[in-house]
């Protein structure tokens, strides 16, 4: 007997070990890593496709291009939001009562078939069809983020949250950085502009295909996880499938919650800055520093393969910080999410003395403003799921669709500002303005956030649905809360 438990305990440890190493939650990572590397990748290849696809004279002329496109270039750029504002809270919706799998898979799925679609509409319907297949595929990815920030909340070790959460958002960058040179080089060889938005296209829809086969909406619905895995990932945070599907959303308590705030208004600052300098690097480098769509496309990645190895870095030492006890979760949070937010906001503003004969230093000022961003994955962009593990899903939806009208107006700054001031795209006044508005957003929603956010669990995570007695006064209830601990007990009494 002492011999076989032993066996077990030795038993126990490997499976531990494995799981510990490699586990099924890894494959989960992995999915959401790539569907959100992917999305971004659809999302970014238009600021590259957009010159040779408006261009005036073609090198290849089998490949189409419409010139009288060009007055409506920002237009076509700032669309893919028009659509991704709408269905975000939801999708928050759905995704709570029904599980995230298949909404996050079939949305994704359609967002990448319209993708494909793009330079087949855009030749019948001109560019009121590329920007409807922009606004289709933006619907669709508004899934997106309300669905991985539910995976993450059921997925996640506590101890975990900000490295993988930043190894996942982080995707988003990375995708930028595989994209625009890739569109680059596909735009100037013999295929062209529109072979890009086939490849993303496609591998969109083959992404969904295969999550539909391995991915699931938490470890308890999984069918082969190993019970050592689940119980590491749910050691020190609640089980929240039980309660997720009946809890009401607390829509007054979240509305009245000043931590809710703080993250919406920071999510508000991070898309407008984020978005505006993803939307006009391109244009500042052709126009300004007068590159070559070839090396606009490849230093126009630069700044994003920065921000990614950054992430990389910045998560690990937010979880360390948490863990050994250094400062709390809302200390972590706030400091970086100051460093994602305010040190971009100096070197854009350092950017504005720099003219086009010194090219070495604007890029590395670019580099800066969007490495250092990354930060903001340990910041702001986890903190939902430290106020509310049950609504993480709803609250990332609404912060997310009211922070991408920013996201909206961001390509269109641009032409606002030569509205007001009369400057062109090819005049360096111009862009101070534009890199002046990006950096005051930054340094304003980061000083919100360090004034009124909190890593603590908030007390309208799990209020229970009130059920009127005679008297019509709320009856007290217990609370579904259960953690692995209380499921094991329960096992073990059965």
């Amino acid at each position: 007997m002492v011999i076989k438990r032993e066996l077990e305990l030795f038993e126990n440890q490997i499976t531990s070990f494995k799981a510990n190493f490699f586990g099924i939650r890894h494959i989960q990572y992995v999915m959401m890593f790539i569907c959100v590397n992917i999305s971004y990748g659809t999302r970014s290849i238009l600021s590259i496709t957009i010159f040779p696809m408006t261009e005036d004279d073609s090198t290849n002329k089998q490949i189409p291009n419409y010139p009288e496109w060009a007055p409506h270039k920002n237009m076509i750029l700032s669309s893919f939001f028009w659509g991704y504002i709408c269905f975000q809270v939801v999708a928050g919706q759905f995704i709570k009562k029904w599980g995230p799998k298949w909404f996050f898979g079939g949305a994704i799925f359609i967002a990448s078939l319209f993708c494909a679609l793009v330079p087949l509409i855009g030749a019948q319907l001109g560019y009121q069809g590329v920007i409807a297949c922009r606004i289709i595929t933006g619907l669709m990815q508004g899934f997106m983020f309300p669905c991985v920030h539910c995976l993450l909340s059921f997925w996640t070790a506590f101890q975990d949250r900000a490295k993988i959460g930043s190894f996942v958002y982080a995707a988003g960058p990375l995708g930028n950085v595989i994209s625009l040179p890739l569109s680059g080089l596909i735009s100037n060889s013999k295929y062209g502009w529109p072979a890009v938005f086939y490849l993303y296209g496609v591998l969109g829809m083959a992404w969904s295909v295969l999550y539909f086969i391995v991915g699931s909406d938490s470890p308890a619905k999984h069918k082969t996880i190993s019970m050592s895995e689940r119980q590491y990932i749910e050691q020190q945070h609640v089980v929240a499938d039980e309660i997720t599907e009946s809890a009401p959303t607390p829509w007054k308590h979240i509305f009245l919650s000043a931590p809710f705030w703080a993250i919406l208004v920071s999510h508000c600052g991070q898309n407008l800055g984020f978005w505006t300098l993803l939307t006009e690097i391109p244009s500042y480098l052709n126009e300004i520093l007068l590159f070559d769509l070839k090396s606009n496309s490849s230093l126009s990645s630069l700044p994003y393969l920065v921000n990614w190895i950054l992430s990389l870095m910045m998560g690990p030492m937010a979880d360390f910080l948490i863990t050994k006890n250094y400062v709390t979760t809302g200390t972590s949070r706030k400091i970086f999410n100051s460093i994602g937010m305010f040190i971009p906001a100096i070197s854009l503003i350092c950017l504005t003395f720099i003219d086009s004969k010194n090219p070495v230093a604007a890029i590395f000022l670019l580099t800066m403003a969007v490495g250092f961003n990354s930060a903001v994955y340990s910041g702001f962009n986890v903190n939902h799921i430290d106020l509310s593990p049950v609504h993480a899903g709803t609250l990332m939806a609404l912060t997310n669709s009211v922070s991408n009208i920013f996201s909206l107006f961001s390509p269109l700054i641009v032409d606002m500002v030569i509205s007001v001031t009369g400057y062109k795209e090819t005049q360096k006044q111009l862009w101070t303005f534009v890199f002046c508005i990006a950096a005051g957003v930054y340094i304003t929603t980061g000083i919100v956030y360090n004034l009124f956010g909190s890593g603590e669990v908030q007390s309208w995570n799990n209020l229970e649905e009130p059920q009127n007695n005679k008297t019509d006064e709320p009856k007290k209830q217990e609370s579904t809360y259960r953690t692995f601990e209380d499921i094991k007990m329960d096992k073990m009494k059965t």
